[in-house]
C-alpha cells in the first residue's frame, strides 16, 4: 500500500494541517498584540508567540517518530521479523488478556536479553499495544527509535572512516 493511500498517514497529514492553521492564527493574534501600544498587550503577544513555537517543536518530534517507526517496521518486514501476534482472540478480533500478557512477557524477556537492540524494543512497543497500554507502547517505540537512529548514525560513521 502506498504511503498516500494509508488512512493513518492521511489522518496525520490532515491533523497536522489543522494544527498548523491553528498555530498560524495564534501567531497572527500574537503579532497583533506585539504591535499594540499598551505594554500589557505586548507582553501577552510575546507570551502567545510561545505556543506556536512549542507546537511546531512537538509536531516535528511526532513526525520524526512516526517516520522512524515506519522505517523500522519496513526493515523488520523485509527481514521477516515484523511482530505478528498470534493467540486466542475475542469476538472483536483483539487478543485476549492472557494472550496479550504472554506476548508481552516474551517481548520483555527478549528486550532484557538484548537491551541495546532496537528491534527488541520495537516488539515490546507492539506488545504493550496488544495489552492496550498506548502510553508505554509510545515510550517503548520512542526508545526503539532512539536506538535505531544511533545504530544508523554509527553505521554511517563506520562507512565514512
Amino acid at each position: 500500500m502506498g504511503v498516500f493511500r494509508n488512512p493513518a498517514f492521511l489522518a496525520a497529514v490532515a491533523i497536522t494541517v489543522i494544527v498548523a492553521l491553528y498555530f498560524a492564527f495564534v501567531a497572527d493574534f500574537a503579532f497583533a498584540f506585539v504591535r499594540a501600544d499598551e505594554l500589557a498587550a505586548r507582553g501577552l503577544g510575546a507570551a502567545l508567540l510561545v505556543l506556536p513555537l512549542v507546537g511546531a517543536w512537538w509536531l516535528f518530534h511526532e513526525w520524526r517518530l512516526g517516520i522512524t517507526v515506519q522505517r523500522m517496521a519496513s526493515q523488520l518486514e523485509r527481514e521477516g521479523r515484523l511482530p505478528v501476534h498470534a493467540g486466542e482472540r475475542e469476538t472483536s478480533g483483539r487478543l485476549t488478556e492472557q494472550a496479550a500478557d504472554a506476548i508481552y512477557e516474551t517481548a520483555r524477556r527478549d528486550a532484557e536479553e538484548r537491551p541495546e537492540d532496537w528491534a527488541a524494543w520495537f516488539h515490546v512497543g507492539y506488545a504493550y499495544d496488544a495489552n492496550r497500554d498506548r502510553s508505554m507502547a509510545r515510550k517503548s517505540l520512542r526508545y526503539a527509535a532512539d536506538l535505531y537512529r544511533a545504530e544508523r548514525k554509527a553505521a554511517r560513521r563506520g562507512n565514512a572512516s
